[in-house]
């Protein structure tokens, strides 16, 4: 069983825009994610699946963040860096 540390995530990337990916909590899945924001991703394609912890290291998100937002929100979005928007 996962502690409230921990969080099985799922990460959604969009289609249409390069380097904006969704993470949200698996077991709650898009539910708690605007639709205006969904509407903006498009088509929406898994990209990876992992136990999300404050101690698990991620490519450009600060986890502890990740997991404040899944907690108030429902979900993360990553954008893309500044410089490729």
């Amino acid at each position: 069983m996962m502690s409230p540390a921990q969080v099985h995530c799922d990460v959604y990337k969009s289609a249409e825009k390069e380097d904006f990916y969704l993470y949200v909590d698996h077991d709650a899945g898009l539910d708690k994610v605007p639709e205006g924001l969904l509407q903006q991703f498009g088509e929406l394609k898994i990209a990876l699946s992992f136990i999300l912890s404050e101690k698990r290291n991620l490519a450009k998100e600060d986890p502890k963040r990740v997991l404040q937002n899944l907690a108030d929100h429902g979900y993360h979005l990553q954008l893309p860096p500044a410089e490729t928007l």
